[in-house]
């Protein structure tokens, strides 16, 4: 028998004490439930149920989730979270789920890879998988038909690889044959090992897009982190921890048409919403603490920052396109995105306002006060979802007690806190509406299909349909599809369907002048976009790109700006000086303007001044676009282009000159071409200086200052 002693006695009763009367000391954080458990919690949006699709062990720690046209699903375990992945301890993993008997089920789990370092994302490609697993992405195939990769190529490599939360992740195949990432700006050095003979390319600051049928791999703009949502027309959204749903819509190529830029955002937060959301589970210890000391500490430097500990967006992810047929035309083009930290499920309604490039992004009013789903199991996390061939949303749970990167938890917090409990569990679940019988889950073999009952399917009403049969049209390479495609396209009532055969036209290296033609003149705006970038190849068809600007679609008035942007010739200057007359509020219409060559041309602010409408009345963005031109000029530092600009802010009155002194003082500091100044420079600046105001006057000297005169 134990014989206690006093010291030991006193303890345990105290102990005992602590946990009767306040059980939070014992126990602060509560046990996970089972799959029928936890599936009681939720609270869904009237008209739907959910249910368990697979769960532990056949998953484990799910973070996505993929059909292919073999009828397998693919999912990705991510065991290193949250630390670090460890050389010779690798945990990531991918599973193969298959229905093996024909009934819709899974019944199969096979361990496809392992070993993986911090594999967070799949796509199906050529038989096989590209897989994120940061330094690399890699393409991983089974040959041989036993379930496991035998095929294990590194694609590409070199991408930053510490912090799970922020790595290469969100794999998707888009409308325009290019595989898109989310890199979260994170910097890189990226080589192709299919292509050793490409330079390196530097990924900081942006996203990655790839095409492998093309060796083709470059920079993209915007900063996601984990989830990345293609709408039909090729449109991104992605997900940042609290920033719950962003759009770029400038792609890089354009951005970066010359290297004089100032500092500038590529995506915009498009939610009307803000932070706010509207949760159901009760706030972990950890949080609520750290988050009381982040406010006092706040409050003591009276910086009147608030901070949120629940009701907030902080872990957003996964933001995923619903494009499915099986929720109804009313939910068709909706964003899911989870909040892991929230335990919930958010749904996003995209609209498309007059003028603005970008969309907004608001809740449904049947969803004003709620979530689409909120559970009160504080287990419960979405990590990301997928719609598959059902036409049914799949929420990928990686299901675990505490979802946060150790070193952002004080030491002391994480005292009682077991940051890998929850390995042994995993849930995907099935979400349907009740409406009707529900469906099978169908899980369908495509790869035994002729090309031409492909190209049957590029209409099909699910957007898993069609980009799935358009991928594989464009593996196929079967030229003898040429003709019907082109025939389908012209005769095809279905715009999303005419988009996929456009593109698979392009892939096939057979597009023409009559189909982009056809393109720019089609009655759905998203074709007409994509018919846009196209054009470009042809300067023939730069009136109608012209004409394009002024398109009721500001998608396609805005892609038509960024196109026509692309051109040398005379008739684009004065286009560009009417478009920055009537849009330059807008930060990306001064951001598509100033990044061609022919809208921060020296000619530009002068044709600006002689149509004597921009500089009749100042405002915000009319300033903010005279800085920004005079950054890019003071950072190109051309023949007489300075020189030139000071004289053109000579004949305008002293608001003009300050914002575009201030904006030449801060380009000539960073720009690479340092030269002494010449008279013009030393005499426009004098001139301007005559009779000038103590705020010009000071502007004057930054000027100076930065040229050392």
């Amino acid at each position: 028998m134990t014989i206690f002693s006093k010291n030991r006695l006193d303890f345990f009763v105290l102990s005992v004490f602590l946990f009767l009367y306040f059980p939070g000391f014992a126990q602060r954080y509560v046990k996970g439930l089972s799959p029928q458990e936890s599936m009681k919690t939720f609270q869904l949006q009237e008209g739907f149920g959910i249910e368990p699709f697979v769960t532990e062990p056949d998953v484990l720690l799910p973070v996505d989730m993929v059909f292919d046209e073999h009828g397998n699903v693919y999912v990705v375990e991510m065991g290193d979270y949250p630390y670090d992945a460890k050389p010779g301890n690798f945990k990531g993993r991918i599973r193969l789920l298959k229905d093996t008997n024909g009934d819709g089920k899974i019944d199969k789990s096979y361990v496809f890879a392992e070993e993986l370092p911090s594999a967070t994302s799949v796509l199906p490609w050529k038989g096989g998988l590209i897989v994120t697993a940061a330094p690399d992405i890699l393409y991983l195939k089974d040959t041989n038909g036993d379930f496991k990769a035998d095929v294990k190529e590194i694609l590409f490599t070199g991408f930053f690889a510490k912090n799970s939360e922020a790595q290469i992740t969100s794999l998707r195949f888009g409308v325009d044959n290019w595989i898109y990432a989310n890199n979260h700006g994170q910097g890189g050095q990226i080589t192709s090992k299919r292509n050793p003979g490409a330079a390196a390319l530097d990924v900081s600051g942006g996203d990655f897009r790839f095409r492998l049928d093309r060796g083709l791999f470059e920079v993209e703009s915007g900063s996601g982190q984990f989830g990345l949502a293609l709408d039909d027309w090729g449109h991104r959204f992605v997900t940042q921890n609290t920033l719950h749903i962003q759009q770029s819509p400038i792609a890089s190529r354009y951005i970066h048409r010359h290297n004089f830029m100032p500092t500038y955002r590529s995506e915009t937060n498009i939610s009307d919403h803000e932070l706010v959301m509207f949760q159901k589970s009760e706030t972990p210890y950890w949080r609520q603490q750290r988050s009381n000391r982040r406010q006092a500490k706040y409050d003591s430097l009276k910086s009147g920052y608030k901070e949120y500990a629940r009701d907030h967006f902080t872990g957003a992810s996964g933001g995923t396109f619903y494009g499915g047929d099986g929720f109804g035309a009313s939910f068709y083009g909706s964003i899911f995105t989870g909040d892991v930290s929230g335990n919930l499920v958010h749904r996003d309604v995209l609209k498309s306002v007059s003028g603005q490039p970008v969309y907004l992004a608001s809740r449904d009013d049947k969803e004003k006060d709620h979530e689409f789903l909120a559970a009160t199991d504080t287990w419960f996390r979405p990590a990301n979802f997928t719609v598959g061939p059902d036409g049914y949303l799949y929420i990928v749970d990686m299901y675990r007690q505490h979802i946060e990167t150790p070193v952002s938890i004080p030491e002391d917090l994480k005292s009682d806190m077991d940051f890998t409990n929850g390995d042994k569990y995993g849930r995907i679940w099935r979400v349907f509406p009740t409406n009707g019988q529900k469906r099978d889950v169908q899980l369908p073999d495509l790869s035994a299909k002729k090309s031409e009952e492909l190209v049957a399917l590029l209409s099909n009403p699910n957007q898993w349909w069609r980009l799935t049969v358009q991928r594989m049209l464009l593996e196929r390479q079967d030229m003898s599809m040429v003709a019907l495609l082109k025939k389908t396209f012209t005769e095809s009532k279905n715009a999303r369907g005419r988009l996929h055969i456009f593109y698979v036209l392009e892939g096939l290296n057979s597009l023409d002048e009559e189909i982009v033609k056809k393109a720019l003149n089609d009655t759905e705006p998203g074709v007409r976009e994509h018919g846009l970038v196209l054009a470009e190849k042809y300067p023939q068809y730069l009136p109608k790109i012209i004409k394009l600007t002024e398109d009721v679609s500001p998608q396609v008035a805005f892609q038509a700006t960024l196109s026509l942007g692309q051109f040398s010739e005379k008739e684009v200057l004065p286009i560009l000086v009417n478009i920055a007359e009537k849009q330059a509020e807008n930060a990306s219409y001064r951001l598509a303007i100033l990044s061609s060559n022919q809208g921060s041309s020296a000619d530009f602010p002068e044709l600006l001044l002689s149509r004597g409408v921009f500089f009749n009345k100042s405002s915000e963005g009319k300033l903010k676009f005279i800085e920004d031109f005079a950054f890019v000029a003071g950072s190109r530092n051309g023949k007489n282009e300075i020189s030139s600009l000071i004289s053109i802010l000579s004949k305008t009155e002293k608001n003009w000159q300050i914002a575009g002194l201030n904006g030449l003082t801060k380009g000539i500091k960073r720009s690479k071409n340092k030269k002494e100044a010449d008279k013009s420079i030393v005499k426009g600046l004098q001139k301007l200086e005559e009779g000038a105001s103590e705020d010009v006057k000071k502007a004057i000297t930054g000027v100076r200052n930065s040229l050392a005169i």
